[in-house]
């Protein structure tokens, strides 16, 4: 059974020993990031902080900061078996004959099953206030030095297409101003910026956003994945739980939220107003700069009765969100090897910050093939950010840092195989020379082809063979090493 809420799946981490309870005071400002930072660069549990000093709500942090985690989190032994439930779905054909079709019909209702349901009440309803709240009356954490202020982290920001109907959820910070006020740092390339300037072309005034706080994991996890923009998250979230989303419809406008959510803060985004965002220190391991973004302005708060506030920090790696993007670096594969099935594997090392490198194992069939792929990854959603590609054969495991750089480092000529272009960049790059706008390289690592120019000899690896290590096996026994 899926979790039904944050409550579930904060039992199931304590059951498997994933869950540190933190029952002193620790202050939300600075205190409990120098906590969550030093817990998961250790390795260490998930923390629910009983007591967070100035509130009598509990912050939970680090709930998907292992790989660990992130089994619990999505109830796989795995993450690899959600990749071989995609490709499932995706070679899905039209069966012959009857027989065919009856063996479809519980695989079609499955499909059926994944889609988000609407349900008249919720328990993210249990406290509804349109007066008489603040933003500060939540453990809102302030996370290092120099950030602007105390920022919500872990935010579903929920927004609809005018032109469509469909519906958006998105994971944007949300630096508090005052009792009533955020900003929206949703950036220029993301869904929530698009619906507002949509919004903006048919001159309205006013863009109604939701924002949920805590709801069970999958659901959480579906906020952050580079899904097309005709996808809903809420649907992908009912696959990945296996049993559709339940939501509620807001007490203020017509978007719905899930259900089972901890807090839900409802209101709108006025068209045209834009107030100065950050300071803020961001996944990059740099401050992101401060810049213009739009203001949600908080015309009602629902609740749970007792709610819990669940956050996240980044920060220099390896933090939760590393955790998340290998997750979605493994399930996400096999719908990259539908558009480009040369691709063995790939890589985001941690130290890459998801966006700066990708490493690429490739079966290579033709002169310039590693150049056509890194141009078609370039070419894909949120690939398009990838500062550095570093392709390679695919006998090179890219898992192994180590061994893409030595494999990588002797095979190039880097007037050759390096190539630069121009394109898209993430807005939290700090180097580029434009906002969003900048420059991007690819590295082709393979072995270079006669076709490709090299006419010299190639040479092997050095590799000991298998009758002497066999040998020297027993040998090796033998002398007690």
């Amino acid at each position: 059974m899926a979790y039904r809420d944050l409550r579930e799946f904060i039992r199931a981490l304590e059951q498997n020993k994933e869950l540190k309870r933190v029952s002193i005071e620790v202050d939300p400002i600075l205190e409990i990031t120098e906590f969550a930072d030093r817990a998961v660069k250790r390795g260490g549990p998930a923390l629910l902080f009983e007591k967070p000093k100035g509130s009598s709500i509990p912050v939970l942090i680090n709930a998907f900061a292992s790989m660990r985690k992130m089994q619990l989190a999505l109830e796989v032994k795995s993450v690899d078996e959600i990749a071989a439930r995609i490709v499932e779905f995706l070679e899905m054909r039209v069966p012959e004959g009857l027989m065919g079709k009856l063996k479809m019909l519980p695989k079609l209702a499955e499909v059926g099953g994944f889609f988000p349901r609407t349900v008249s009440k919720g328990a993210c309803q249990e406290v509804v206030r349109t007066d008489g709240f603040s933003l500060f009356d939540y453990p809102v954490l302030k996370c290092w030095p120099e950030d602007a202020g105390r920022f919500i982290t872990l935010p579903l920001v929920f927004s609809r297409n005018p032109d469509t109907g469909k519906r958006n959820c998105g994971m944007y910070r949300m630096q508090i101003y005052d009792d009533r006020t955020a900003g929206m740092h949703w950036q220029t390339h993301k869904q929530g910026a698009e619906h507002y300037r949509r919004i903006e072309h048919h001159g309205r005034k006013r863009m109604d956003v939701a924002v949920a706080i805590g709801a069970d994991p999958a659901t959480m996890y579906s906020a952050i994945l580079p899904l097309p923009p005709e996808l809903d998250e809420m649907m992908i979230a009912g696959f990945l739980r296996q049993s559709p989303v339940e939501m509620v419809k807001c007490q203020t406008s017509d978007l719905e939220v899930p259900a089972n959510a901890e807090i839900v803060l409802e209101g709108y985004v006025e068209l045209g107003e834009l107030r100065t965002e950050g300071p803020f220190g961001d996944h990059t391991g740099f401050y992101s700069l401060a810049d213009e973004y739009p203001v949600f302005h908080v015309t009602c708060v629902t609740q749970r009765k007792d709610p819990i506030y669940a956050a996240t920090i980044v920060g220099p790696p390896p933090m939760e969100d590393y955790y998340m993007g290998k997750a979605v670096e493994r399930i996400f594969l096999p719908l990259m090897r539908m558009q480009l099935p040369e691709v063995r594997d790939i890589a985001m090392p941690a130290e890459g910050i998801f966006h700066n490198l990708i490493l690429v194992s490739m079966r290579k069939s033709y002169p310039g093939h590693a150049r056509k792929v890194m141009h078609a990854i370039w070419g894909l959603g949120q690939a398009m950010f990838s500062k550095c590609i570093v392709v390679v054969d695919e006998e090179v495991d890219v898992q192994n840092v180590s061994e893409v750089a030595w494999k990588a480092l002797n095979n190039i000529d880097p007037e050759r195989d390096i190539q630069f272009v121009l394109g898209p960049v993430d807005s939290l790059d700090h180097s580029s020379r434009l906002p969003n706008y900048g420059s991007k390289m690819g590295v082709d690592a393979t072995r270079k082809w006669p076709g490709e120019g090299f006419t010299r000899p190639w040479p092997g690896v050095i590799e000991m063979s298998p009758e002497i290590r066999q040998r020297v096996d027993e040998l090796w026994r033998k002398a007690g090493l």
